[in-house]
């Protein structure tokens, strides 16, 4: 990607010799790998969670590769290392999400090739939070790579924000400095505020009416808001004396309440600052829904381009909430559904907000919430191919919906067939992979297979048309 403008070719797909016997482990992708498989021809045994003796029978015989897909690292991690002690060197794919997992696990097993949804979906949300003709944004060793869809072609150029976006997102961040959201901060700084109006007012009264040098009456001041008093004051001067009281049982109470808020915020853990980066942006920002994997991925990449972002959790004790406050990510926790949570968010002056939780159905309410909000705004959804999203498709554009489940299953697949792919885009319903030469091959939409949704489901079979929901995924 070093060069300015690449056109990238489309070389014929090939999905592997028809006939090939095939192990996947998993519910949710790998029914649409399973179906794919199937459509291509290849024998598949698909399993949900297969037992040790169900596995190793699943490997008892010529296998050309295994798929484990799965939501959790540890059983991913545990099925990868049963598969190779039975089957070693075979190709293997695994899903995981941890980063430090991952690389434990290739340089354990050689033939893995690990695979995140979230590292997947992340360059295709990010381009579609920031410009409608993105179709994916890519980090490279000189700085972005942008990949547009030109004629019949992919064109992969350096890419940086507008200059217009670039200065609304500056903005919005200093204007987001010292104005919380929350009431324990906002009470916080009115305390804060009213002893340094006392303390300036005093000082600059001695200075200006007393001729006090400004030290000494700085000292003055400092006595008076902490209701110790002022050294001295001249018989004439009776004004100064009023204000002197007034100003000492005023610092009383400004400092109860700077106390109230201080200790709110020290005992209950926040993950918006008042100051820094962690401070709400006001303008140009984005508006990450949802703070799994996905989502988190997406608010650091969007972070690393200068572009403000506040994520919303709904969960408090969301795992991913710790890591967000470390990485400087503010996050506020709160129903996304809410409008008044939208309004507070400054929706209306946001670049864009994407929906990326796990529940489909979720997304799509966060999604008409927020055009209600913000009739004009860039809407972002994570979402599949469940039923109820077709049917509100139909009635209108809700916003741009970006199907997880098949860029992780096109770049599945493609690793089982021996593409080694980089990985995967979508242009209108199309889907894209990248070779290693960074070519792009066509690559179809899986259907799903229709076995049953039980522990210990399996089939052996050829193409069939799947059937049944999508349950929620990570």
């Amino acid at each position: 990607m070093e060069q300015t403008d690449m056109a990238v070719r489309f070389p014929l797909s090939e999905h592997g010799t028809p006939g090939r016997y095939f192990v996947v482990i998993g519910s949710d992708v790998a029914r649409k790998v399973c179906g794919f498989l199937q459509a291509a021809g290849h024998r598949v045994r698909h399993f949900t969670q297969p037992t040790d003796d169900e596995l190793r029978q699943a490997l008892d015989q010529q296998v050309a590769g295994v798929a484990i897909l799965l939501d959790d690292d540890v059983e991913s991690l545990r099925y990868a290392l049963a598969v190779e002690h039975i089957c070693p060197h075979v190709t293997l794919v695994a899903t995981v999400f941890d980063r430090t997992v991952a690389d434990q696990l290739v340089q354990v097993l050689p033939n893995c090739r690990v695979t995140s949804p979230a590292e997947l979906a992340a360059p295709v949300l990010l381009a579609a939070c920031l410009q409608p003709d993105l179709l994916a944004l890519t980090r490279t060793s000189s700085g972005h790579a942008g990949a547009r869809w030109e004629g019949d072609t992919v064109r992969l150029q350096p890419y940086r924000p507008p200059r217009s976006l670039r200065y609304r997102a500056r903005l919005g961040k200093i204007r987001g400095q010292l104005r919380p959201h929350d009431s324990s901060s906002r009470i916080m700084l009115t305390g804060l505020a009213g002893l340094l109006v006392i303390l300036l007012v005093d000082w600059a009264w001695l200075v200006a009416l007393h001729h006090r040098p400004p030290i000494e009456a700085l000292f003055e001041a400092t006595r008076t808001v902490s209701t110790v008093g002022p050294v001295s004051v001249p018989d004439s001067d009776t004004a100064y004396l009023v204000f002197s009281i007034v100003a000492m049982l005023s610092s009383i109470v400004f400092t109860a309440v700077f106390t109230a808020g201080a200790v709110d915020r020290l005992l209950a853990p926040r993950s918006v600052g008042i100051v820094g980066p962690r401070a709400l942006p006001r303008s140009g920002h984005v508006v990450v829904v949802g703070l799994g994997q996905v989502g988190l991925r997406l608010c650091t990449r969007l972070q690393q381009l200068g572009i403000g972002v506040v994520a919303v959790e709904r969960n408090p004790q969301a795992p991913n909430l710790r890591l967000a406050r470390a990485l400087g990510v503010p996050v506020i926790v709160a129903d996304a559904q809410d409008r008044f949570v939208l309004r507070k968010l400054g929706l209306h002056k946001a670049q864009a907000m994407a929906a990326v939780a796990s529940d489909d159905l979720d997304n799509i309410a966060v999604s008409v919430a927020a055009r209600a909000v913000a009739p004009e705004l860039r809407v972002v959804m994570r979402a599949g191919d469940h039923e109820a999203i077709a049917e509100t498709r139909s009635l209108f554009k809700i916003g741009l919906v970006k199907d997880l489940g098949s860029l992780s299953a096109a770049y599945t697949t493609a690793s089982l067939t021996g593409l080694r792919p980089r990985g995967v885009l979508v242009h209108g319903k199309r889907l894209l992979v990248e070779r290693g030469d960074g070519t792009f091959v066509p690559w179809p939409h899986a259907n799903r297979c229709d076995h049953p949704q039980e522990r210990n489901a399996e089939a052996d079979t050829g193409p069939r048309v799947a059937t049944g929901e999508d349950p929620s995924g990570r």
